[in-house]
């Protein structure tokens, strides 16, 4: 698990092609047209999704879409590139599914009546014969298509089941009827296609509810973008801004790409991308997402992100390529999807053949067997874990949490530790500088210019609190980064060097008069760097400070309601970090780590057995965000954090680190949840129906209820609410 949180992004040779699959209708379908496009050289690797009814696929770059959707349609399916008419296409589908299924119960109904009416009604076997035609080559057609197209393949699926025993239904019924003899199975036959297609037609609803959250994100942002020119403002297509367009946003737009404000300052609801319910203040020299609401000004902005590469579309690409993987225990329900179709044949023929041998009408022994090709058909067990990670991850985006693989919901299960990185995590990442100590015979003004001028490039939270302190200093001269550390630099012709203790002591400064000095003012958890000399002459003290987020503390309490302990892993000095540590409740403190102490501290905890979470900024915590079994960055960090670690949250709320843990949780117990019913479903019901204890329009009510009630108990995920909701 270790690598997990640098394993997202393919090799640059690689591309990934991403089709709509149609026709698919249960896990057997999904089974095979994984494994015809695995066949095709070039490919690496295949995601085939029953729920969103789309492949992902890995391939060497020669390989092309033309050859991917060739390999779908031989295996029965069509498939085209996916594209934003995804939506509309779907929704044209479940259109037609309504016609058919409105068809189907209308020829359906009249054959009820003479078993409703316990034989007081009854039809003519002309009327009957007629009625149950429509259904089984109206809307039953379907089935017969897509089953034919499955055994030319050589393989079976729920198509197949459902083709043969309708017909055999259907056929045992114009048999009689044309001998003349009874009783007739024509309400049999169609009553289980018009329950199948209902089935279907809630199962194409549910499941569009679940994929929703990409759309929604797409949703958000504009089609039309109002750019500043020398003529005044023109409106033009958001797809033609580039970097560095100067846009317009008024009140009530939305912002269409993400872009830094130029002066002013306004209030944007930013609700549907970080899960943040009030509007969020942003000043000038602030990056707005795209599809940020503004609420109170008009602002002019400065386009930051090319075409496609907004935090938005990046967000959409990370929520796909999460409902697009699978869990290991997918391989469970696809190893049983492989076989499933063919065994149910072999125990739907030893049905009919146990009956027959007892001496059963052939009649009671066909329908029998048809009940058991009906109940078994496997449609929930192909969507039971799809349409829980579709469901859940649109959730969590909905809620600020980025869940970016389905692995993670293997990994969030079994943590027992969750380390927390300090500055920017649980404090607000904005120290102050509170005070400056210089060394006797030294002015304090001088000990400010120089520490600024060595921080004016820097990008460590320290040193913006310097700039902040004397914004107007001019950089020094051949500055380099000591990691972990802190900056040297060439200031007025000296070489001279700002940092930590360990960056003090390292270069010879008198460690006694250190410790002295630092001894009271670090107690007060306050944060200090030193200024010195090359030759380790300390020149000054500063001192900063950093207050705790408002909710720090709830964090850390929420966390450890989930039975984890909760760490302090930070580069600050022993002081700052305990300060902190003693006013969150935290179970332990590792201090004065650099990213190298980092990452070999939380493989220490694995090496002891710990399942552990690191969260960080996905700024500095890169190394420990990977070696960590679950890698946690937030929001501080976004832009840094979306290729840093598998689990992003979008917010500097740190609940959300409790509220992801517990929804990654939750979206595991309820595909545990969405399996079990699957099974059960076909457990108790083949038995049963083997031995005649269900006819086949219970068998199909049954087998339609499965479906719905697997995607159904996915859908009550929509329902979570987390602390920092």
């Amino acid at each position: 698990m270790a690598d997990i949180a640098t394993d997202y992004h393919p090799p640059a040779t690689k591309m990934v092609h991403d089709l709509a699959i149609e026709g698919m209708t249960c896990a057997s379908c999904v089974a095979r047209v994984e494994k015809s496009l695995k066949r095709i050289e070039g490919v690496a690797s295949v995601a085939v999704n029953l729920a969103t009814e789309s492949a992902r696929i890995e391939a060497a770059a020669g390989v092309t879409d033309v050859a991917l959707i060739a390999a779908v349609a031989k295996a029965g399916y069509g498939a085209r590139p996916r594209t934003a008419a995804e939506p509309q296409a779907e929704t044209k589908e479940i259109s037609r599914d309504a016609a058919m299924l409105g068809i189907a119960a209308l020829a359906s109904a009249p054959l009820l009546l003479p078993m409703l009416s316990g034989g007081a009604i009854a039809l003519p076997g002309g009327l009957m014969l007629a009625l149950a035609s429509i259904v089984q080559f109206g809307p039953g057609l379907r089935f017969y298509v897509a089953g034919w197209k499955s055994l030319r393949a050589g393989t079976g699926s729920m198509d197949v089941l459902v083709a043969i025993g309708t017909s055999a239904a259907y056929g045992l019924s114009v048999f009689d009827f044309a001998a003349q003899r009874g009783p007739l199975y024509f309400e049999a036959s169609a009553v289980v296609i018009t329950l199948i297609r209902l089935g279907k037609y809630l199962e194409h609803r549910a499941k569009r509810s679940a994929a929703r959250s990409v759309g929604a994100l797409a949703s958000l942002r504009p089609d039309i973008a109002h750019r500043v020119t020398r003529d005044g403002v023109a409106d033009l297509a958001v797809a033609a801004l580039s970097p560095g367009d100067v846009i317009e946003v008024r009140p009530g737009e939305r912002v269409p790409a993400d872009a830094r404000i130029n002066d002013g300052a306004g209030l944007f609801d930013e609700q549907h991308i970080t899960g943040e319910a009030l509007p969020v203040l942003r000043e000038a020299g602030a990056t707005v997402m795209a599809g940020a609401l503004a609420q109170d000004t008009a602002l002019r902005l400065t386009v930051v992100a090319e075409p496609g590469q907004s935090m938005i579309d990046r967000m959409a690409r990370l929520i796909e390529d999460a409902q697009a993987s699978k869990p290991p225990i997918q391989r469970l329900a696809d190893t049983i999807a492989a076989w499933f179709v063919p065994v149910i044949l072999l125990i739907a023929l030893a049905t009919l053949a146990g009956w027959l041998l007892a001496g059963a009408a052939t009649s009671t022994a066909v329908i029998a067997a048809v009940s058991v090709l009906v109940i078994a058909c496997p449609c929930a067990l192909g969507l039971a874990t799809p349409a829980a990670i579709v469901t859940g991850t649109g959730v969590a985006a909905r809620h600020g949490i980025l869940i970016r693989d389905a692995v993670v919901l293997e990994a969030a299960h079994r943590v027992d530790t969750v380390v927390f990185d300090k500055t920017g995590t649980l404090t607000e990442g904005k120290p102050e500088l509170v005070a400056v100590q210089p060394m006797p015979g030294i002015a304090e003004s001088w000990i400010r210019a120089l520490a600024s001028a060595l921080s004016a490039t820097g990008t460590h939270p320290l040193a913006r609190a310097l700039r902040d302190a004397l914004p107007d200093a001019a950089p020094a001269e051949q500055v380099s980064v000591i990691a972990g550390r802190g900056v040297r630099g060439t200031v007025e012709g000296e070489i001279l060097l700002l940092g930590n203790a360990r960056l003090a002591t390292e270069t010879g400064a008198d460690t006694a008069a250190l410790a002295a000095l630092t001894a009271k003012i670090e107690r007060d958890g306050t944060t200090l760097s030193f200024l010195l000399r090359e030759n380790g002459t300390l020149l000054g003290v500063l001192v900063f400070a950093d207050t705790a987020r408002l909710h720090a503390r709830d964090a850390v309490v929420a966390v450890r309601a989930l039975g984890c302990t909760v760490m302090l892993l930070t580069g600050d000095n022993q002081g700052a970090a305990r300060a902190l540590a003693r006013d969150l409740g935290l179970d332990d403190v590792i201090a004065e780590a650099d990213p190298i102490r980092k990452r070999a501290e939380i493989k220490a905890l694995r090496d002891r057995g710990r399942v552990v979470a690191m969260v960080g900024d996905g700024i500095n915590d890169a190394a420990a965000l990977a070696e960590a079994d679950l890698g946690i960055a937030i929001g501080s960090g976004v832009d840094t954090a979306l290729d840093a670690a598998p689990i992003v949250l979008l917010r500097d709320d740190p609940r959300l680190v409790a509220d992801a843990l517990a929804l990654a949780r939750r979206v595991r117990r309820t595909l545990w949840q969405g399996l079990f019913w699957a099974f059960i479903y076909n457990v108790i019901g083949i038995p049963l129906a083997a031995f005649g204890l269900l006819n086949p329009m219970v068998s199909g009510a049954a087998m339609a209820a499965s479906s719905v009630s697997v995607l159904g108990n996915a859908l009550l995920l929509r329902r979570w609410r987390g602390q920092a909701s």
